[in-house]
């Protein structure tokens, strides 16, 4: 139904074999929206039409939220975690392993990437929470926790609705992790007690369990992870690369937007009663967060644009730096704080407002490509990067 739904770096649609010339038209040329059909255009009212639906869920059934919390799995309700694994593992399973190497080779993107997500991101949702909520502390320790868990788990659908690197996407991805499981803790003390003591703000305590970090990183990405790996190699060794990439990922691919929108439909089922109970507070709370997602994803575009990266790359880049970790967000804060705190409707408020907006940065990005095109000695306008291959 759904059969074009991503499309891959140039002019390959994601479920199709386009061929993809070694040489691109001039800026002018058709966008890749534009490539797409009447249906796939209207993914953001595919979205809005899930968080709607969870919404009235929520309203109408409104034990509906304990029910969805009576089992969890590393702090997640069970319900979201299989949603976001069925999300996960067909995107992971895109992925050539192979060619990972050749991405650990880009220092440039490794070390731009570690810089924005674990020293730039943090202090300016750190900023943001002070200035847009001096006066409620609860919600800004839990704006500050959203901004200390970097993403694992839905930046991989971005990054492919926007043609990124999915190889890069991968190793990026596994590079936070483990960064996470090592530096949430150190950058938690660090934000809420260490530095706003250093500028005589309020300070805040908090204790942080490593063990459930590590939990969440190997449930959320260890197992889609493996699952991927798996199936790409047997499935290679077995039929063929060939095989497996025209024949089972087109299979394959569709399920990634089913679980993103049953994970959509869950999410707000499950907290849309405490949203709507609080209207006032979660508009405060939106304001900055919504300033920090387009924020961090505009300027990760230019710091990459200016570092000579190309298109796939610099789009990672910034998909991997906007996005944010809510499983992990939500969890810590209600472990720490309770389900019913202020830290956890600011954690339950994030992916509210991550998940539309980067919905429409993907169309940003797509649209930022023009700026990616340079002209070569010939004359001809070409790609300033190396031309991908074809899925």
């Amino acid at each position: 139904m759904y059969e074009s739904i991503l499309v891959y770096r140039q002019t390959s649609i994601f479920l199709g074999k386009v061929p993809v010339p070694s040489t691109a038209t001039a800026p002018e040329a058709a966008p890749v929206v534009a490539r797409l059909s009447v249906l796939d255009k209207f993914l953001p009212v595919w979205i809005l039409a899930a968080m709607g639906l969870g919404l009235l869920i929520a309203l109408l059934a409104p034990g509906v939220g304990q029910l969805l919390h009576a089992v969890e799995v590393a702090g997640v309700s069970v319900p979201i975690a299989l949603g976001l694994l069925l999300m996960m593992y067909p995107v992971l399973a895109k992925v050539r392993y192979g060619d990972t190497h050749l991405v650990l080779r880009d220092k440039k993107l490794l070390i731009t990437s570690l810089a924005i997500n674990w020293l730039l991101a943090p202090a300016f949702m750190f900023a943001l929470a002070w200035i847009f909520l001096p006066d409620l502390p609860e919600y800004r320790t839990g704006l500050i926790i959203v901004g200390l868990a970097r993403c694992i788990a839905m930046v991989l659908i971005w990054n492919d609705l926007a043609c990124g690197d999915r190889e890069a996407a991968a190793v990026l991805v596994a590079i936070n992790s483990v960064f996470q499981i090592f530096m949430f803790g150190v950058l938690g003390w660090f934000y809420l007690q260490v530095l706003p003591g250093w500028l005589g703000l309020e300070t805040t305590s908090a204790e942080f369990s490593i063990w459930a970090i590590t939990v969440s990183v190997l449930v959320f990405l260890g197992i889609p992870l493996a699952a991927g790996f798996l199936t790409r190699v047997l499935g290679e060794r077995a039929r063929g690369r060939q095989w497996y990439e025209e024949r089972l990922l087109p299979k394959l691919g569709p399920w990634a937007l089913y679980g993103l929108l049953f994970t959509i439909v869950v999410l707000f089922a499950l907290q849309g009663e405490q949203v709507m109970g609080r209207p006032l507070d979660v508009a405060r709370i939106a304001v900055p967060l919504l300033i920090y997602f387009v924020v961090t994803f505009c300027a990760s575009m230019v710091i990459g644009r200016l570092l000579g990266m190309d298109y796939a790359r610099t789009t990672t880049l910034s998909f991997t730096a906007a996005g944010n970790n809510f499983e992990l967000a939500i969890a810590v804060a209600i472990a720490t704080f309770g389900a019913t705190s202020g830290q956890a409707l600011a954690g339950v408020v994030g992916p509210l407002i991550e998940v539309p907006v980067l919905v429409g940065l993907v169309y940003v990005a797509l649209w930022a490509r023009r700026f990616f095109y340079r002209t070569g000695a010939s004359g001809q306008s070409t790609i300033a990067h190396t031309p991908p291959t074809t899925v």
